[in-house]
């Protein structure tokens, strides 16, 4: 599945699984532009029929209350909202910090629904990704990997080759207004 899906692929049934904390931090310190969701949806009905689009994001408790308008204008736009609150990791070096890891969450959700779908699109340049997209492809599905040059792992750049898409060259497509 390249950028310029041919006729027959236009039919394919898609499912979109957006890594959240990886899609916020990619806009944030490597594009330092903002990528608007809706569009972003958008953009992949182009490619053919949305049938799933998931966004998969750490909260905090409380949630904060910006955070909590983005998650529900998320559900408006189409996304089914997958959470997971943040833990108190202990540093060895007395530095604690929050973490709630949604990798597991998104990779079952890949192949729990594998046959409502044709081809993934995921949202992430995370190296974990590797094998549940090897996976995918030996189950017949086409994948699409979406994410930006300096913050996709080299193993998942590698893998995708022609099934990655750089959101710098869809920038005019995505961009939020």
């Amino acid at each position: 599945m390249g950028v310029s899906p041919t006729p027959r692929e236009r039919d394919m049934k898609i499912a979109v699984f957006v890594d959240g904390a990886n899609f916020f931090y990619m806009q944030k310190d490597r594009l330092h532009w903002w990528i608007d969701p809706k569009r972003l949806l958008d953009w992949v009905r182009s490619l053919g029929e949305l049938v799933d689009a998931f966004y998969y994001v750490a909260i905090d408790d409380p949630i904060e209350p910006q955070q909590e308008n983005f998650l529900r204008a998320l559900t408006y736009m189409g996304f089914s909202v997958v959470t997971k609150p943040l833990r108190l990791i202990n540093g060895d070096n007395g530095n604690d910090r929050k973490k709630a890891n949604l990798d597991v969450e998104i990779v079952l959700d890949m192949m729990t629904n594998v046959d409502h779908y044709d081809a993934a699109v995921l949202v992430s340049g995370d190296a974990d990704f590797e094998r549940p997209l090897q996976t995918l492809r030996a189950r017949g599905r086409k994948y699409l990997v979406m994410s930006t040059q300096g913050f996709v792992a080299r193993e998942i750049r590698q893998m995708a080759g022609m099934h990655f898409v750089d959101f710098q060259d869809i920038r005019d497509h995505v961009e939020k207004r």
